[in-house]
């Protein structure tokens, strides 16, 4: 084992975790062995994320928590907006590019004001789908050059909340889904006095790629067809409020793949904008909607994890093909606005979570029951000779011989011919029988199928600190791959095959596929524990993950803290905030903490009646029970 350690490097785990395929330029590994983040692509400051998770535990905030980085949410949000920009000066495009960020990917107050400061000097504005975010958005966004895109389906009252924002200054687009919402839009703004910015959403043919595909085309939920977007013009019209109509929308569908379906939707868009104009209709705006995927697994193909282009690509192919389609039609080139939300977000957060024990299978059994010797059975002494005698030749022989030999030894102690000493030592030698065939079918030129399943069923499982359901909701509900890396010891050879499971009472708490460049990975190369806590980091989750994950088995918001990187290099903490205690989870589910704890008085107060406990022992229990209320949700280690 030595050996190994002193032949692996630290450039072999950045290798074998993809981090330089999936980090894309922001995550690395340093010296010591520790995973890194810079602040931005190709910057040579990092921070040493073992290092920022020791000095949180030392102020008592533990894993798991989330580690924030605002200045890449910057970067990502400079680099989307400098992409279009160059584009636009290349092509000599006559529009420009005004972007908006859905709050839907990430609502929390941190990340809005981030990108509204940052975005500032691109006048990047945001999109709301919903009656709460627009009220937060309306508050927050105080940029009066940027676009305010209201989206969703609306009532009278978020369709007069979001005219109170033209009121009040703001570049509002209240975007129709349906025709009806045209007319209410009309009379609520007749009677605030105020002129109203229209857009119409159109429902393409054309659909997105990947998971998310459903989500567009003429099934979408949203938006108006051909028929409709020609009577919405007439309304307009006899209205006299056609010149209200000022954006065209569209949305292909989250995380599309290949860069073909984008094209594809903006050249019928880009088409469906020219036929408007060429109506008399003075449309400003062709608001692309969303799609710009993330790369996931580092593989920059076509599969729902990845995408087949570059944020560059993307921008070329959306500045050109609105061009040359103007150009063709001889109409105008519309200012272009996106709805990018995860391209910008999901890089900046990550979750530490500690490894807490590794269910590795069976332990050795003693030799001897309490009070006597047990006997051997028969079928246990074959399945010892069988290991014994396995070997490169004969492994896949024995370990069909030893399936066999294992299921007549369980049947005959359901028969009650066998005990449990027998039935136990035949689960420990089936287990030692099927990690040495395992290990000969890796040394053979082609692995049998059966192995190759064999293989995963024996991977240890490493049990977390974090739910899923909080912390990863999209690796349960959409079996979406998230990069996952240990934070240290990056410089040894990762020999235990595992997968992850975290501490909830559901048996989808888990995560058995992981990031691979070829393929999907159901098992994850870890290190074996030590004293020492081993912490994973579960990355490119700031998209959707932080706002949809849920309360399942009341586990709680947990730790977070934001991480800014000084000219130096050096990293300071910006912001923390503590996770949920148990009192504060009990509390969204209508507990009260004050009648738990007077419950518990009462309790405690009627066993020392009944002389069950002491009063010194009670006054303890009392003081016990109320910690335990106030504490963090997830486990400690123990003392």
């Amino acid at each position: 084992m030595e050996d190994c350690r002193r032949m692996w490097r630290i450039a072999d785990s950045v290798k074998l975790y993809g981090i330089e395929n999936w980090g894309n330029g922001y995550f690395s590994a340093n010296r010591k062995g520790h995973l890194t983040v810079r602040p931005k692509q190709g910057d040579s400051r990092s921070v040493d994320i073992k290092e920022v998770v020791d000095s949180l535990a030392e102020r008592k905030i533990t894993a798991p928590l989330v580690l924030r980085f605002p200045q890449l949410l910057q970067d990502r949000l400079r680099q989307l907006n400098e992409c279009f920009r160059r584009s636009i000066a290349e092509t000599n495009y006559k529009g420009q590019y005004l972007g908006v960020f859905p709050m839907k990917v990430n609502q929390r107050r941190f990340v809005i004001e981030e990108l509204l400061k940052a975005g500032r000097s691109y006048s990047f504005g945001l999109e709301v789908g919903s009656k709460s975010e627009l009220f937060a958005g309306m508050a927050l966004y105080d940029n009066p050059q940027a676009l305010f895109v209201c989206n969703g389906f609306k009532d009278d009252e978020y369709i007069r909340s979001a005219l109170i924002g033209t009121l009040l200054g703001k570049k509002v687009v209240i975007v129709a889904e349906k025709l009806p919402e045209i007319d209410r839009i009309l009379r609520i703004a007749r009677g605030l006095k105020v002129v109203p910015m229209i857009g119409l959403r159109a429902r393409l043919y054309s659909k997105g790629s990947g998971r998310w595909e459903s989500s567009g085309g003429e099934r979408s939920k949203f938006g108006l067809n051909t028929s409709e977007i020609l009577a919405a013009i007439q309304l307009l019209a006899r209205r006299n409020r056609l010149s209200c109509l000022k954006m065209l929308h569209f949305h292909l569908g989250s995380q599309v793949t290949e860069v073909k379906r984008v094209q594809e939707a903006i050249k019928e868009a880009a088409r469906v904008y020219a036929e408007i104009v060429k109506l008399g209709v003075k449309v400003k705006y062709l608001n692309i909607g969303g799609g710009l995927g993330v790369d996931y697994d580092g593989s920059k193909t076509s599969s729902d994890y990845s995408v087949n282009y570059s944020l560059e690509e993307y921008a070329n192919n959306v500045v050109y093909t609105i061009k040359e389609t103007c150009k063709e039609s001889n109409v105008p080139e519309p200012d272009i606005v996106s709805e990018s939300g995860r391209a910008v977000a999901a890089y900046h957060s990550m979750l530490i979570t500690e490894v807490h024990a590794n269910l590795n299978g069976l332990v050795s059994i003693a030799p001897s029951l309490p009070g006597r010797k047990p006997t051997v059975h028969a079928l246990v002494k074959e399945m010892e000779q069988i290991l014994r005698s396995m070997d490169l030749k004969t492994y896949r022989e024995y370990y069909h011989d030893a399936l066999q030999l294992r299921d007549e030894l369980f049947t005959l102690f359901d028969l009650g011919y066998a005990d449990l000493w027998n039935r136990g030592r035949g689960e420990e030698l089936f287990r030692a029988i099927c990690e040495k065939a395992s290990a000969f079918s890796r040394k053979s030129k082609r692995i049998p199928e059966e192995f190759e399943t064999l293989h995963e069923g024996l991977a240890d499982t490493y049990v977390c600190n974090f739910s899923v359901f909080q912390s990863v909701p999209d690796s349960w509900a959409l079996d979406h791959l998230f990069p996952i890396v240990p934070i240290q010891r990056l410089g040894e050879n990762p020999n235990v095959h595992a997968t992850i499971a975290d501490i909830t009472c559901d048996s989808d708490g888990k995560i058995d596929r992981f990031v691979d460049l070829k393929d999907i990975k159901r098992v994850l190369r870890l290190h074996e524990p030590s004293s020492q806590p081993y912490y994973l980091a579960v990355l490119l989750l700031g998209a959707y993950q932080d706002i949809i994950g849920d309360f399942h088995n009341l586990m709680g918001a947990i730790n977070e803290a934001q991480i800014l990187i000084d000219d130096r290099g050096d990293w300071h903490l910006a912001q923390l905030t503590e996770g949920d205690t148990v009192a504060e989870a009990l509390s969204y589910v209508g507990y009260d903490s004050a009648a738990l704890i007077e419950t518990y008085r009462q309790q405690i107060q009627a066993s020392v009646s009944k002389r069950k406990i002491k009063s010194r022992q009670a006054l303890m229990l009392m003081k016990e029970l109320e910690d335990g209320l106030a504490g963090y949700t997830y486990l400690k280690k123990p003392r």
